[in-house]
């Protein structure tokens, strides 16, 4: 082949090279991300990628720092509760371990900000005040029922609402458990902060009675 052959075809696979990189438009992070055209700009697998995801953060997955975790236990580590976009956050220091949902208090029985210390924790526990109500025969009289204030139907019974993986916030009653989180994504406990079920548990064992607890 001559030299001016291979030059010219050189020149032209350049040609093509930069034809193709002009047609491949990076994505636009300064979209919104209700825009049709909006692209998650960033590595998947990484924070800032799962925060840039359409969904979030009413998404009900859960994102983990693999790497962090295994340096987490309860000498470096403390939690965050953000109400307003009712997410959960283990942190070592100023990282996030592990971003999740909860559910905290709804409007007539709002979960209160403020910093606290985890004050008793306890895997297998149930609630003495909100649960169901059940008659003798067994039917399920009701399904919200609060036993401080209601009474159990003559030879019926009152179940309380399991709180497994139980952290007690407040000595009145509050504290962070599994529970129910809406699909939607609304605070909807009696004050308490539900957590996912697969998550709980290992919150739970990366935090220790006195670790710290901020509510916002």
């Amino acid at each position: 082949m001559s030299l001016n052959r291979i030059i010219l075809l050189t020149l032209g696979l350049a040609v093509a090279f930069l034809a193709s990189c002009a047609n491949t438009k990076a994505p636009d992070s300064s979209l919104s991300k209700t825009d049709p055209e909006y692209k998650n700009p960033y590595e998947p697998g990484s924070y800032d990628h799962f925060k840039a995801e359409k969904n979030y953060p009413k998404t009900h997955s859960t994102w983990t720092n693999t790497q962090l975790i295994t340096r987490t236990n309860p000498s470096n580590s403390w939690l965050r509760i953000d109400r307003s976009i009712q997410r959960g956050f283990l942190m070592n220091g100023d990282e996030v371990v592990i971003d999740y949902p909860i559910s905290s208090g709804k409007r007539s029985h709002p979960t209160p900000e403020g910093t606290y210390k985890i004050l008793e924790k306890i895997v297998d526990k149930s609630s003495n005040k909100y649960g169901r109500m059940y008659d003798a025969e067994g039917n399920l009289v009701n399904g919200d029922a609060n036993a401080f204030v209601e009474e159990v139907p003559e030879g019926g019974k009152f179940v309380g609402a399991p709180m497994n993986y139980w952290m007690r916030l407040t000595w009145d009653g509050i504290g962070h458990h599994i529970g129910p989180i809406p699909r939607s994504r609304y605070a909807a406990s009696h004050a308490c902060i539900r957590g996912p079920r697969q998550t709980m548990p290992v919150v739970y064992s990366k935090l220790a009675v006195g670790s710290k607890v901020v509510v916002d």
